[in-house]
């Protein structure tokens, strides 16, 4: 299995765990009742395992995922659930692996309006081209957001998948705009140095670059932009990640060495470790 081989900083633990033995499986159908990432099978190499210090396991973060309707007719994949479990539970790893930080070893799995929603600080969201919220929704997702939550939007590409997206969020809070994320943010000093917003693409185009150089899923998404909403403090509410995946960076790294090694390696990991530790520290 290949090791995260990027330099340690003074925030980095001193000793790298190993995964779990890892096996396949192919994804089951979805339901209701899955509450849980671990509910759902591998759909990649498996999902590694571990365990927090007896007295630590609620006092931990969580990745928690948002499902939803599709709508909007833009998002043409897997909807909420496209990674789903191994993108939860990689990122969730290698944040407590390189982090100073406590990591549930599983992760949650929510809908806008769940009542336990207040309890995890962020949320993700994936595909939100498709992104579609009725009225109760976008009540309780302002809610949650000028309460002191975050979310984080991923893999969608090209202009129109933009302006549903964008459209949905206008729906939260028609008061405030999408700004470009600058360099300078400290977001992307935290952990990582990130001098710059890289493309990641799913796993077959970002295998087939070493040969093509393309790394972009359609001709009008070859720009990569981070996007965000703050609220009237400046606190970093809303982050969306456009014309990248890093979902599948965090999904697919155990599955071919080129692509770990570009992507996983040097961008999707170094910006997920990065997020999430600006949120939970600011």
């Amino acid at each position: 299995m290949n090791r995260l081989a990027i330099p340690f900083t003074a925030l980095l633990v001193g000793t790298a765990l190993v995964f779990a033995q890892w096996g396949g499986g192919r994804r089951a159908a979805i339901g209701d009742e899955v509450l849980t990432a671990r509910e759902v099978p591998s759909d990649s190499t498996g999902t590694p395992e571990w365990n927090n210090p007896a007295g630590f396991e609620r006092d931990t973060f969580t990745f928690a995922r948002l499902r939803y309707r599709r709508g909007g007719g833009h998002g043409w994949r897997g909807g909420w659930a496209t990674d789903l479990p191994d993108s939860d539970l990689n990122l969730s790893y290698r944040l407590q692996q390189m982090t100073s930080m406590k990591v549930n070893p599983d992760g949650r799995v929510l809908r806008v309006t769940d009542p336990d929603l207040g309890e995890y600080p962020f949320v993700y969201i994936v595909e939100p081209g498709g992104l579609s919220l009725d009225d109760e929704e976008v009540t309780a997702l302002r809610k949650y957001l000028l309460n002191g939550g975050f979310l984080m939007l991923d893999d969608f590409w090209g202009e129109a998948e933009w302006e549903n997206c964008e459209a949905v969020l206008r729906l939260v809070f028609p008061e405030r705009s999408f700004v470009e994320l600058p360099l300078d943010h400290p977001l992307y000093h935290c952990v990582f140095e990130i001098k710059s917003k890289g493309q990641v693409p799913n796993i077959y185009t970002g295998i087939r670059s070493q040969y093509t150089g393309v790394t972009w899923e359609r001709p009008d998404a070859a720009e990569v932009h981070h996007r965000g909403i703050t609220d009237d403090r400046g606190r970093l509410m809303v982050l969306a990640t456009h014309n990248t995946d890093n979902g599948d960076g965090w999904e697919r790294e155990g599955e071919d060495d080129y692509y770990f090694h570009n992507f996983s390696e040097k961008i999707s990991y170094p910006l997920g470790i990065n997020i999430v530790f600006y949120v939970m520290t600011h």
